[in-house]
């Protein structure tokens, strides 16, 4: 079954210094989908202006994967970790309740665009934040492993049973990902045009995959797609 979320369906979460658009969100009235897919808790996409700053999010027991797309990125968080991100870069954060945390791009003319994934969690423990560049050669053509369980293949290392993948496909090209009995997918397009059986999504689209042996789809123009894997 495929459950097709357009990019109209997001909910707008900016706020002043930032532009914001929320997959999943109380703000989204009557979508089935509004409080997540599975394990999959946030998938939220900012732009930040030069100096811009997302502020005050509290993580409670959850798993964080920041990714930002284009620019720059500087965060800290209430534990006195700081650090700075580029693009190309991938940060998990793992940690318990009442963890706050802010993000600020630390160019002076450019724009920062970055994704968040949230994976809901049941354990308690905090982990240290694991930070790792995946080039563009390694998510060329094909699904590169982004976070597991098991740190697979050079991913970031998650508690949650779920795989996150990141692509960049080539006009015509087709992928395939096979599904384990009892779990979904939730495809995310970060850009271009991909098409799945009669569906096609753009920018911003997204579709969730349940009750299928695999997730098929094939870029119509250049794109980038992340895929969640979860129970």
């Amino acid at each position: 079954m495929l459950t097709p979320h357009r990019t109209a369906q997001r909910s707008d979460g900016g706020r002043g210094q930032h532009e914001a658009w929320l997959t999943f969100s109380a703000q989204a009235g009557n979508d089935p989908t509004l409080e997540g897919f599975g394990g999959l808790a946030v998938l939220d996409e900012f732009r930040l202006p030069p100096g811009g700053t997302i502020s005050g999010h509290s993580l409670r027991e959850a798993e964080l994967i920041t990714y930002v797309f284009e620019g720059t990125l500087a965060y800290q968080d209430s534990l006195g970790r700081a650090g700075a991100m580029q693009a190309g870069e991938f940060r998990r954060i793992s940690v318990g309740r009442g963890v706050r945390s802010s993000e600020t791009n630390s160019s002076r003319t450019d724009w920062t665009r970055l994704f968040r994934v949230g994976l809901g969690s049941s354990a308690g423990l905090q982990c240290d934040p694991e930070q790792k560049r995946f080039s563009v050669a390694q998510r060329r053509d094909g699904l590169c492993l982004i976070a597991s369980a098991t740190a697979r293949a050079g991913s970031l290392r998650i508690r949650d049973d779920a795989l996150l993948y990141s692509a960049l496909l080539g006009q015509g090209q087709h992928l395939v990902h096979q599904l384990s009995p009892g779990r979904h997918a939730w495809l995310h397009v970060v850009s271009g045009e991909v098409a799945l059986r009669d569906l096609v999504l753009t920018s911003g689209d997204a579709v969730g995959i349940s009750a299928e042996h695999a997730v098929s789809f094939t870029a119509r123009t250049e794109a980038e797609v992340l895929l969640a894997d979860v129970t």
